[in-house]
């Protein structure tokens, strides 16, 4: 799961793919993995779940997962790699929605209205886990834990989509996305405080609505003040504490 050290020593930056599944054992990073593995079920066990899982990828970076409009006809989880869901507007312009990591859902917001509301796109290289919804919905019926955990996705994605909506600065804005994403990815094991920022500067200014310029110059202010340490795409939390302070306002926790 990219967790291995170098051979200098230093920690490796993460590389998002869950690849470490088996016959007989869940992916770590799998999205129902907490309801199986929580109950002790296996995926023997759990024969029908794993019978409704397809392996779909890998995409390149730029390819579409699924398309606004499209009929929905499954939830996607991520295996590997990042997705970004967005909307275009009737001029071409982009609103990015999201990023989405390993073990992570997309596609439940197209439940109500049977059809996809957003395009999911590949940031790097992307596989996906693909479930059948009419028959995970049937199978869920018969599995409480699959269909709770379904709900609290969905809550989950409701509660995301408005932590940044409000009178925040950039500098609030920025740092609750870094300490978020800090948090997604040490939730799925990887080193805590490494993050892999497959997302361009402009993807995440988008995200946060602000100017690109805006995300660089406090990016650069907060590697000035030691906050964070930033190799290329790879970026690390060196003080966490502070970097949660500033996040404060927006997380409330």
């Amino acid at each position: 799961m990219g967790h291995d050290e170098t051979i200098t020593g230093r920690i490796a930056a993460p590389n998002p793919i869950a690849n470490d599944g088996s016959e007989e054992r869940f992916c770590s990073t799998c999205a129902f993995g907490s309801v199986c593995i929580g109950r002790g079920v296996d995926k023997i066990a759990l024969h029908e779940l794993h019978c409704l899982v397809e392996h779909v990828g890998p995409y390149q970076a730029g390819d579409v997962v699924f398309r606004h409009g499209e009929r929905f006809d499954a939830i996607y989880a991520v295996r590997a790699g990042t997705v970004k869901t967005r909307l275009l507007d009737l001029e071409g312009r982009e609103l990015v929605l999201g990023f989405h990591l390993p073990g992570e859902l997309i596609g439940l917001d197209a439940i109500h209205a049977e059809e996809y509301p957003c395009d999911a796109v590949a940031l790097d290289t992307v596989e996906v886990c693909r479930f059948s919804f009419p028959a995970l919905s049937t199978l869920a019926t018969r599995l409480p834990g699959v269909q709770q955990e379904l709900f609290r996705r969905m809550s989950k994605d409701i509660g995301g989509n408005v932590l940044l909506v409000g009178d925040y600065s950039a500098d609030e804005r920025l740092a609750a996305f870094l300490v978020t994403l800090g948090q997604r990815y040490a939730d799925r094991g990887f080193p805590v405080g490494l993050l892999h920022l497959a997302m361009s500067r402009g993807d995440i200014a988008n995200y946060l609505r602000l100017a690109a310029e805006t995300v660089s110059r406090v990016l650069r202010r907060f590697q000035d003040q030691g906050l964070i340490r930033v190799e290329g795409r790879d970026l690390t939390i060196a003080k966490p504490a502070e970097l949660f302070a500033l996040a404060r306002p927006i997380l409330k926790r």
